[in-house]
C-alpha cells in the first residue's frame, strides 16, 4: 500500500472464506477494510464442506495457492482462534489399481513428507478392528502429513469475528449488494465508498456481474453431505480419502488414475453415476463429515436423493469396517464450479476485482489466493 496520509479501504463483497481471506491480507497490508454479507451469517459453501486443507493432493497453480495458504490457516488459529490443526491426510487403497495410484504418487511426484504405508498401518491409524476378515482390510494407503482439517462450521465466524474486532476493519452482515462500480459499493443500507472492490460472491457471483458470469461459465455444483457419529473410538486423526478421491485431485493424475477410472467405470458404475469423492474429516466432536457425490446445476434443487446418499455412507462404512454409520445431519453443499477456469479472476470494472473459486477447493486455496490478490494491489498501487 502506498504511504500517504489517507488510509485507503477496500470493501469485499462476500464474507466466506475467499471473501474473508482478502480483508485479513488487507488489514495484514494497513488498509481499512469492510466486509459486505447479505445473510446474517455465512452459510453457503465456507460452511458446507469438510473442512479439509488438502494441499499434499493439489497440483499446478491451485498446488502452489495450497501450500502458501497452511501457514496462513496456521496464524489464523494462533490469532483468531480457528479450530484447525494439522491432521494429515491419509489415502486409503482397497484394490490393486488403487494402491498403484499411490505408488506412482509416491514415486513421480513425492509430495513433502509422504510415505506410503501397510495396510495394517492403515488400520492402526483408523482404529479399526484387526480381527475383521481380510476382505474386508485396507490394502495399503499414503500418509500426508502436512495438510489441514478445520471446523468449517466455525471457522470462518471466527475469522469474520476477529475482522470486525480489529481497528480497521468491519464486516456488515444482513446487508445485500445491488451494485458495484468504480469507488463505489451500493447497498440495501447505503452507498458505501471504495478505494477498491473485491467481489467474493461464489457461486453468486451472476447476481452483480452476470456477464463476467456467463463468460466464465459459472453455474452451481450440488453436493450431498453427512454428519455421523464415528462408529468406534478413533481419536482425532487423519483426513481420509479414498480411491474415488485419487481421480478428483491433480496430484494423483496419470496412467495409474486412469486405470482405475476404467476398473471403476465396470466395477464401481454407482459410483461414477454419482461423481463421488468418497472422504471424510475428523472433528473434534467426535463425529465424521462425510460425502460427497456432485452434479452442476445452472441453479442447485433443493432436494437430496436418499439413494446417493445411501452409496456414500455404504461405502465409509466399509472404509471404517462397520456395519452402518449413525446420521446425525444431512445437507445439500453448494459451491462455484465451471469447465473454462479452476480460479476466475478478472478486473471487470476499474477498481474492482472479482475472484471466484471454481474447483471447490476455496478452503484450501482461499487464503493464500486472497493474499496474492492484495499483494498485487499493494505493487500496483
Amino acid at each position: 500500500m502506498t504511504s500517504t496520509t489517507h488510509t485507503p479501504r477496500i470493501v469485499i463483497v462476500g464474507a466466506g472464506i475467499v471473501g474473508l481471506a482478502h480483508a485479513v491480507a488487507a488489514l495484514d497490508a494497513g488498509y481499512r477494510v469492510t466486509v459486505i454479507e447479505q445473510d446474517a451469517a455465512a452459510r453457503l459453501a465456507s460452511v458446507r464442506n469438510f473442512g479439509h486443507v488438502g494441499a499434499s493432493v493439489q497440483a499446478g497453480e491451485l498446488g502452489e495457492l495450497a501450500r502458501e495458504s497452511l501457514p496462513l490457516w496456521l496464524s489464523l488459529a494462533e490469532r483468531a482462534g480457528v479450530e484447525a490443526r494439522r491432521s494429515g491426510t491419509l489415502v486409503v487403497a482397497r484394490t490393486a489399481a488403487e494402491e498403484a495410484v499411490l505408488q506412482e504418487l509416491v514415486d513421480e511426484r513425492a509430495p513433502e513428507d509422504a510415505a506410503l504405508v501397510t495396510g495394517a498401518e492403515v488400520a492402526a491409524l483408523l482404529h479399526l478392528d484387526v480381527a475383521a476378515e481380510a476382505a474386508a482390510r485396507p490394502r495399503a494407503g499414503a500418509l500426508l502429513p502436512r495438510d489441514i482439517t478445520a471446523n468449517p462450521r466455525t471457522a470462518v465466524a471466527r475469522i469474520a469475528a476477529w475482522v470486525h474486532a480489529h481497528e480497521r476493519g468491519e464486516v456488515r452482515f444482513s446487508t445485500a449488494v445491488r451494485s458495484v462500480g468504480t469507488g463505489v459499493v451500493d447497498t440495501s443500507r447505503g452507498r458505501v465508498e471504495a478505494d477498491h472492490v473485491v467481489v467474493a460472491a461464489g457461486h453468486l457471483i451472476g447476481r452483480l456481474l452476470p456477464e463476467l458470469s456467463e463468460r466464465g461459465e459459472v453455474r452451481e455444483c450440488a453436493l450431498q453431505m453427512t454428519r455421523v457419529r464415528a462408529p468406534h473410538a478413533m481419536g482425532l486423526g487423519p483426513a481420509v480419502l479414498t480411491g474415488t478421491s485419487m481421480l478428483r485431485y491433480g496430484a494423483f493424475a496419470g496412467p495409474a488414475a486412469e486405470a482405475l477410472r476404467a476398473e471403476l467405470r465396470a466395477t464401481r458404475p454407482e459410483l461414477m453415476e454419482i461423481d463421488a469423492n468418497v472422504m471424510l474429516t475428523q472433528q473434534a466432536d467426535g463425529t465424521l463429515l462425510v460425502g460427497d457425490s456432485h452434479v452442476a446445476h445452472d441453479s442447485a434443487p433443493p432436494f437430496l436423493d436418499e439413494r446417493w446418499s445411501r452409496i456414500l455412507l455404504d461405502e465409509v462404512a466399509a472404509v471404517l469396517g462397520a456395519p452402518r454409520l449413525e446420521v446425525l445431519e444431512r445437507w445439500q453443499g453448494l459451491y462455484a464450479t465451471s469447465r473454462k477456469q479452476d480460479i476466475l479472476r478478472e478486473l471487470p470494472i476499474p477498481g474492482v476485482t472479482a475472484v471466484s473459486v471454481t474447483t471447490g477447493t476455496g478452503m484450501t486455496v482461499g487464503l493464500a489466493l486472497g493474499a496474492r490478490t492484495i499483494a498485487a494491489l499493494d505493487s500496483a498501487g
